[in-house]
């Protein structure tokens, strides 16, 4: 007790930190633009600074990341062409199948996480197949397109299969599937507790994936609830999930929090493009210091318990920890 105890001694010699943010926490998000050629690459307008890349730019992308010592990247197609089942998804000669491959035999020993999910190659942008009748998304038979998927990524060299669809019982179908290809060791990484965020907006323009009609409150969790993100990632651990993730981060920390106190398994957390693109803004117009915002918004994640961070923020944090 005070005058003997004084916090104040060891924060000015630095000694203790409770949180250690490292790279190796950080995996890059990045997009793969199937109608871009050569090394060619597209701003993403609602997010500053990140981009769309061709296969061959996504290539120099990924290698100059593990440079600077990120392990791991998760991957983001977008088709030439789109359809109502998402068949470009499953297509062993996709953009993601392709770029996996090129990526395998190119890149220095990165692991490579793909993400499983139908709204960037259907025309209506939902994540499961919907009934042209009443507009519903049909959740059994996604399943099954989502074991077909799951099946041509691992077989083009996924090290990790994302599924985010939110759809019941997805861990399961892609575990069996990938099982009896015999790829049982291509890991699931699941969006356990993806919310309905409003945070996604900028990622919807950076993966062509907004949706046509109707909204994803169906499949994904509303943003009031916490308990219900317990029963889901318990359920996705029963099935079959190796990595369980939170989606959003920042907006989400008691969720983030929660999860890692109930379960001990590895938990992945998302912050997302919304997250992103207001610290952006914000440090644009001198309102704060991108640096110090950024660093603090990933500790905090780290602290609240996260073991892997998804973050548009990977190579440049990475820079200042080397």
């Amino acid at each position: 007790m005070f005058p003997a105890v004084r916090m104040r001694r060891l924060r000015s010699l630095k000694l203790i930190r409770e949180t250690q943010l490292s790279i190796d926490d950080f995996i890059l998000p990045v997009f793969i633009d199937d109608s871009l050629k050569g090394e060619t690459k597209k701003t993403i307008g609602s997010m500053p600074g990140q981009y769309r890349f061709s296969i061959d730019s996504a290539v120099k992308e990924v290698a100059e990341a593990r440079s600077l010592g990120i392990k791991s990247v998760l991957l983001f197609g977008i088709p030439r062409k789109k359809d109502e089942t998402g068949s470009e998804a499953f297509n062993t000669e996709g953009v993601i199948q392709r770029a996996v491959r090129r990526l395998k035999k190119e890149a220095d020993s990165i692991v490579i996480i793909t993400d499983l999910c139908l709204c960037e190659y259907t025309t209506h942008g939902h994540c499961g197949l919907v009934d042209p009748e009443n507009g519903r998304i049909l959740n059994d038979p996604t399943l099954k397109v989502l074991g077909k998927i799951a099946v041509s990524q691992a077989k083009a060299g996924a090290d990790i299969v994302a599924p985010s669809g939110m759809m019941d019982g997805m861990v399961k179908a892609i575990r069996e599937n990938l099982d009896e290809e015999g790829l049982t060791d291509t890991a699931i990484m699941s969006y356990s507790a993806k919310y309905n965020s409003a945070l996604y907006g900028p990622f919807r323009e950076a993966a062509d994936s907004g949706y046509q009609f109707g909204d994803r409150s169906s499949y994904q969790m509303d943003i009031s609830n916490a308990r219900e993100a317990l029963r889901e990632v318990e359920l996705d651990i029963r099935e079959g999930a190796d990595i369980v993730m939170v989606k959003p981060a920042i907006f989400y920390l008691d969720i983030i929090s929660k999860v890692r106190e109930r379960f001990d398994v590895p938990l992945a957390a998302y912050s997302v493009s919304g997250e992103y693109s207001m610290l952006t803004a914000s440090s644009e117009k001198g309102y704060l210091n991108r640096e110090e915002v950024m660093m603090e918004g990933l500790t905090a994640i780290k602290r609240a318990g996260a073991d892997l961070i998804i973050t548009y923020f990977a190579k440049e944090v990475a820079k200042l920890l080397r």
